[in-house]
């Protein structure tokens, strides 16, 4: 086990506020000072579980981004973007689902410490480039097929005139949905770069170890272009943006995750 006070207290501090977020919804009415003090303390959280993957994840020979320090790494960034965004965005009860897997990714990168070095040299740089990058794009789309799972029940409860229960904590449909793109926008920019950049920086994108998830993240590229170009073009909404997003998401969750899990897990490559 590897992990050590410091990511135990981020965990709990992780879990607790997703608890009083998903206890907010009981209440009538909230302030905006409550809802400043559960991002205050979800932003404490996202600081130690910070020390803990600089601790985990930066060596003297490289960056280890073993399989499940890059997923904790990808949980942490997508509990930042998030609480960053949910100062000027109604999305904070995103956190009921996000902030305990955030919790989850650290607790099991410190029980399964992995090792898959990325050792530095004369063009890491570049290469630096391309991991933070393949890995923003990763998070804001992940918090998309989010978006788009509560946008999908919230549709639903709607249309079966079911507006109770935590729905009535969600911003409007129309706010949901103008988000939603607006996520999948920035995703899709930071996914383009990515794959460019994986273009200019590795020596062959098509290789045998990286031919599955060059392939499936050109597949999601297309999707979610596709998506975005329904949207100009027919004014896609509702059903029809759900169904692409979760489509585009898998695809991309395929491609990186997927594809470490059975190199680095299953395969032990």
């Amino acid at each position: 086990m590897n992990i050590s006070v410091t990511g135990i207290v981020a965990i709990i501090l992780y879990l607790v506020t997703g608890l009083l977020l998903a206890l907010r919804l009981s209440r009538a009415a909230t302030t905006q000072a409550a809802k400043l003090g559960l991002i205050a303390l979800g932003l404490v959280a996202v600081g130690l579980h910070a020390s803990e993957l600089y601790r985990w994840i930066i060596t003297p020979d490289g960056l280890n981004l073993g399989f499940f320090n890059a997923t904790s790494l990808i949980g942490w960034l997508i509990a930042l973007l998030l609480l960053l965004t949910a100062f000027v965005k109604p999305v904070e009860n995103l956190g009921i689902g996000l902030l305990p897997l955030a919790a989850l990714t650290l607790l099991l990168a410190g029980l399964f410490p992995g090792h898959h070095l990325l050792a530095t040299s004369n063009g890491f740089k570049g290469l630096d480039i391309h991991i933070l990058i393949s890995i923003l794009a990763y998070s804001l789309l992940g918090i998309a097929a989010v978006q788009a799972g509560l946008f999908a029940i919230q549709d639903a409860h709607l249309r079966h005139k079911h507006p109770g229960g935590f729905i009535r904590a969600l911003p409007p449909l129309q706010t949901m949905e103008d988000l939603l793109f607006q996520i999948i926008w920035a995703g899709f920019v930071l996914l383009s770069l990515a794959l460019l950049s994986g273009a200019l920086f590795l020596e062959n994108i098509f290789a045998q170890h990286l031919a599955h998830k060059t392939i499936l993240s050109l597949l999601a590229w297309i999707v979610f272009a596709t998506l975005l170009w329904g949207r100009w073009r027919f004014g896609w909404r509702g059903r029809t943006a759900i169904r692409w997003t979760l489509a585009g998401f898998f695809a991309l969750m395929l491609a990186y995750s997927g594809t470490k899990l059975v190199l680095e897990v299953m395969l032990g490559r």
